[in-house]
C-alpha cells in the first residue's frame, strides 16, 4: 500500500516538499515553514486543491 502524502509549498520562500498527513496540524491550526519558519494556518501551505482537500480529510 502506497503511503499518502500532502505536497506543500511555503507561500513565502517557494519551498516545497512532502509530510504524511499524520505529521501535519489540523488544516485551520498555525504550521511553520521549516525552512524560513513563515507562520500560517496550514491549509495555506498546500501545493493543490487536492492537497488541500487530502489534508481536510486525512487530517
Amino acid at each position: 500500500m502506497e503511503e499518502t502524502t500532502i505536497r506543500l509549498l511555503c507561500p513565502e520562500c517557494t519551498k516545497d516538499w512532502q509530510l504524511p498527513p499524520t505529521d501535519l496540524p489540523e488544516a485551520a491550526e498555525m504550521f511553520h515553514c521549516p525552512n524560513c519558519h513563515a507562520s500560517r494556518r496550514t491549509a495555506e501551505f498546500a501545493r493543490t486543491d487536492r492537497d488541500l482537500r487530502t489534508l481536510k480529510q486525512l487530517g
